[in-house]
């Protein structure tokens, strides 16, 4: 059984992206897109919304061709073509770069995948993370937290029906002032 862990930049006031999903705000500093690229690395299986797919597939795809291409943005841009990849959306559309594409309802496939063979998945998009999150699907969550408020977005966290318990396992402070912390569900 795979490991279901949701990871994401978050704002100090709790959202994923701005309004507009203005991501702006997130640009990591050195250490962390390290961090960020030894977790792609690491990741057995990625669960992608349509819009941060749509976000991710505009840049990562070619961004090790670029002129001026950093060796950490070259690393990144392969390590993220190589991962596997699912994405989830209402209506069909073309994926590449070892992805595939699921139209029908995510909670039942995510069920599956998780029960399946196979290593680490990440969910990674708040709107898909929080029907799996109403399911109970999730078992670690990973908030790597931005010193800005956005006032508004999309947030991190949705409403449930019931209590989670959870347990803290990591902290760390990166230099440009964000801070991981990293949570295992109690079950």
């Amino acid at each position: 059984m795979g490991k279901l862990t949701f990871a994401m930049n978050v704002s100090l006031d709790g959202y994923t992206a701005a309004r507009g999903d203005d991501l702006g705000w997130s640009i990591p500093d050195d250490e962390l897109f390290q961090w960020w690229s030894d977790r792609v690395s690491a990741t057995g299986l990625a669960l992608y919304g349509r819009r941060l797919w749509e976000a991710m597939s505009s840049h990562w795809p070619t961004a090790d061709q670029e002129p001026g291409a950093t060796p950490a943005e070259i690393e990144f841009a392969q390590r993220w073509r190589d991962m596997p990849k699912v994405v989830f959306s209402s209506k069909p559309r073309p994926v590449n770069w070892n992805t595939r594409l699921v139209t029908g309802d995510a909670v039942p496939e995510i069920a599956r995948l998780k029960a399946g063979e196979g290593g680490p998945i990440d969910i990674v998009g708040a709107t898909l993370a929080a029907a799996t999150m109403r399911a109970g699907l999730i078992d670690e969550y990973v908030m790597v937290t931005h010193p800005v408020l956005v006032g508004g977005g999309t947030p991190f966290f949705t409403s449930l029906d019931h209590w989670v318990q959870l347990k803290l396992v990591e902290t760390r402070a990166f230099p440009g002032g964000a801070v991981l912390a990293r949570y295992d569900v109690r079950r």
